[in-house]
């Protein structure tokens, strides 16, 4: 579930999609798992399904983002490429997986060894669909 939540924060931090304000997640039978609420500096929260505070994440001006586990320590980096590509690392620097944007869409994830491991797409009603790495519908959220 981690990976999800990670993914949908790289997609509303990078991908300008215009709906970081607030989103919630839901698993494929509706059920709500989890939320995250932007502050007004920019600070994005991550919540559980049950509203208790897991994680923080903050932007800076070169377009990296640093994560933070619920007590404050720094647990990751994303950092932002020109073309569309987003770069995971963990808290000791090593990359462990990158996102790329394509022009359909469509945001793919990958493992640190490059191997495609899924996808996701955001419908014009604000659905966003996440996929296996075989093309399989998983889940989506709104």
């Amino acid at each position: 579930m981690q990976k999800i939540y990670l993914t949908l924060l790289i997609l509303c931090l990078t991908a300008s999609y215009g709906f970081c304000e607030a989103i919630n997640s839901y698993d494929r039978y509706g059920n709500r798992t989890g939320s995250y609420r932007t502050t007004s500096n920019g600070t994005t929260i991550q919540y559980d399904k049950s509203g208790n505070r897991v994680g923080t994440y903050k932007t800076i001006s070169n377009g990296t983002i640093t994560q933070y586990d619920k007590s404050g320590n720094r647990v990751g980096t994303f950092k932002t490429g020109s073309n569309g590509t987003t770069t995971q690392y963990d808290k000791s620097g090593n990359r462990v997986g990158t996102y790329k944007t394509g022009s359909n869409g469509v945001t793919t994830s990958y493992d640190k060894h490059g191997n495609k491991t899924g996808s996701f797409k955001k419908d014009s009603s604000g659905r966003i669909t996440e996929y296996d790495k075989h093309g399989n519908r998983i889940r989506s959220y709104k």
